[in-house]
């Protein structure tokens, strides 16, 4: 459990005698039902509990945190940490009407890139950058669900730089194994969200004890995976169901690759003329993989690029 879900809990029982009447019943509503009151606004919650939404904002603010919103963070933290995928699935969809999934859905993803847009740190972006066109190597490591996104970005950044080495693995043991000769010339990008992986964490570890510059891309300025780094990459991934929204990460994701061609834009052309050439010869791209309507589409297709 990360410390700012133990801080909530703690400061609910150490505060709890100064509490008036009405906050009193808000502490005790949400350390039984913290699982609901995550998904309520300070005049939902206030409502819920027969209390007014003032009251429900002086409560978060008697507890210490700068507002509303930073205590529901607080509170965001401690379910993530304290609910396993199934109680998360039954508490989602006990709320959502089946007709409405994919309308809360996707309005919910919307949400998270708003979210991510106002609070991530753009100096820590800047770095980010600057780090990783200094690297000598760059390593990406993302395991679990977290794997399609170091598959995407490795994927990219292998169009844009010469070393660039994707850690894929099953064990901790092959993490160090791939990773031997990380040094200060280097770069690793932990991707990491709830719940975290504790192989990612001993990665990042093992390459900050190497004096390799350590970028880590998670949900929480509070999350374990910002131990050992230097730079940390903040995208929100609250939970939708039984799995975590990971839109807000892959748009990151997105702007760090287009911030690094727009670096190396004459080495990127390169590749892609390249790539091109490959891709003709070797008929990577060929009629049995694109269903032409017919053979005239086609002959106009290859006639047309070869105008241009």
């Amino acid at each position: 459990m990360t410390q700012q879900s133990e801080n909530l809990l703690s400061r609910l029982k150490n505060q709890y005698g100064t509490l008036s009447k009405g906050q009193k019943r808000l502490a005790a509503y949400i350390m039984e039902h913290y699982d609901k009151a995550v998904f309520m606004t300070a005049a939902r919650l206030g409502e819920e509990v027969g209390v007014s939404e003032s009251t429900t904002v002086r409560f978060a603010a008697q507890l210490g945190y700068n507002g509303y919103p930073e205590f529901h963070r607080a509170l965001e933290e401690l379910v993530i940490n304290r609910l396993n995928s199934i109680q998360r699935m039954e508490v989602t969809y006990g709320r959502m009407p089946e007709e409405k999934i994919l309308d809360t859905v996707l309005q919910s993803d919307i949400d998270k890139i708003k979210l991510t847009l106002e609070q991530i740190d753009r100096d820590a972006f800047r770095t980010a950058v600057e780090d990783i066109l200094q690297a000598e190597t760059i390593y990406v490591v993302g395991i679990r669900s977290c794997a399609p996104l170091a598959s995407f970005l490795s994927f990219y950044l292998n169009q844009i730089f010469d070393r660039v080495r994707l850690v894929t693995t099953n064990s901790a043991s092959e993490i160090f194994e791939q990773m031997i000769r990380i040094s200060q010339k280097d770069v690793i990008i932990g991707i990491s969200f709830p719940r975290y992986s504790m192989r990612t964490l001993k990665a990042m570890e093992f390459a900050n004890n190497r004096n390799a510059k350590v970028i880590t891309l998670t949900d929480s300025v509070h999350s374990p995976m910002n131990l050992y780094s230097s730079c940390n990459l903040v995208a929100r991934s609250d939970m939708a169901s039984i799995v975590d929204s990971l839109t807000a990460p892959l748009s990151v994701i997105n702007a760090l690759v287009v911030a690094l061609c727009m670096k190396r834009q004459t080495e990127v052309m390169e590749t892609l003329t390249t790539m091109e050439k490959i891709w003709d010869e070797y008929q990577v791209y060929s009629s049995d993989e694109i269903n032409y309507l017919d053979s005239k589409m086609k002959l106009n297709l290859a006639e047309t690029r070869q105008e241009a």
